[in-house]
């Protein structure tokens, strides 16, 4: 059973959303504006948002920037098509997706199920194990726990950033264009991926990197992608 918070100050919209949603496996929660949307994801356990970006008293990506520093739940903006500098914005300070109005059901399912599996798959633990861990560094991922320390440690990253991390530290030197991460982590077609890419990228960097502005693992191969130095590489 997953929770998720439907937040758009449109009655009608949050209606419609809660019939594509219902009678599926999901609890599903509701709110007008952020202020509500982070009063809901303090007081519950969410699994999923779809938060719309203009609303009265917070908008969405206020509370997306405010929600950010509190839970990596992942966060699928709502946006008009004429709200596209916001969509990078939204992108920027964390959102993991957003979906432009006027949508249809199969595109909203498609995008819950999406970021539902990947947030289950990084918050699924099992017994520590020595098998699945991969060493960069000061950089260890371990597969089976969806652990990652930096310098012995822990850091938390959001679902797509692990997975981009995965992919990457799995692979060391091996270059992957924007597009091959597109499509390995986001499971979709690659059209219009560089900017996605890039976003969670510089996000991944200021996590794992002391210094992202001068990384020191992972690594920007202009004009072909990006990739993570062999720097004491090891796996167990």
């Amino acid at each position: 059973m997953y929770n998720i918070l439907i937040c758009d100050d449109d009655r009608d919209i949050v209606a419609a959303l809660k019939i594509y949603l219902s009678g599926r496996d999901y609890t599903l929660f509701d709110a007008y504006n952020g202020e509500e949307a982070i009063d809901v994801v303090r007081n519950h356990e969410i699994h999923l948002i779809l938060m719309d970006i203009m609303m009265p008293k917070m908008d969405g990506i206020s509370a997306t920037a405010t929600l950010r520093r509190e839970s990596n739940v992942p966060i699928i903006l709502l946006t008009a098509k004429s709200e596209c500098s916001d969509k990078v914005l939204g992108l920027d300070i964390g959102a993991d997706d957003y979906i432009t109005k006027p949508f249809d059901a199969v595109e909203v399912l498609a995008r819950v199920k999406s970021q539902l599996r990947r947030y289950t798959m990084l918050g699924s633990k099992t017994e520590t194990s020595s098998s699945g861990t991969y060493t960069i560094g000061g950089i260890t991922l371990n597969e089976i726990t969806k652990a990652v320390t930096v310098d012995d440690v822990p850091v938390t990253l959001t679902p797509l950033e692990f997975q981009i991390l995965n992919l990457l530290i799995k692979n060391p030197e091996r270059i992957y264009s924007s597009e091959q991460i597109y499509e390995s982590v986001w499971k979709e077609e690659s059209i219009g991926s560089e900017r996605s890419v890039a976003v969670h990228i510089r996000h991944l960097r200021q996590k794992i990197e002391a210094n992202p502005s001068d990384p020191r693992y992972l690594k920007v191969v202009w004009g072909l992608g990006y990739k993570m130095e062999e720097q004491g590489y090891d796996r167990h």
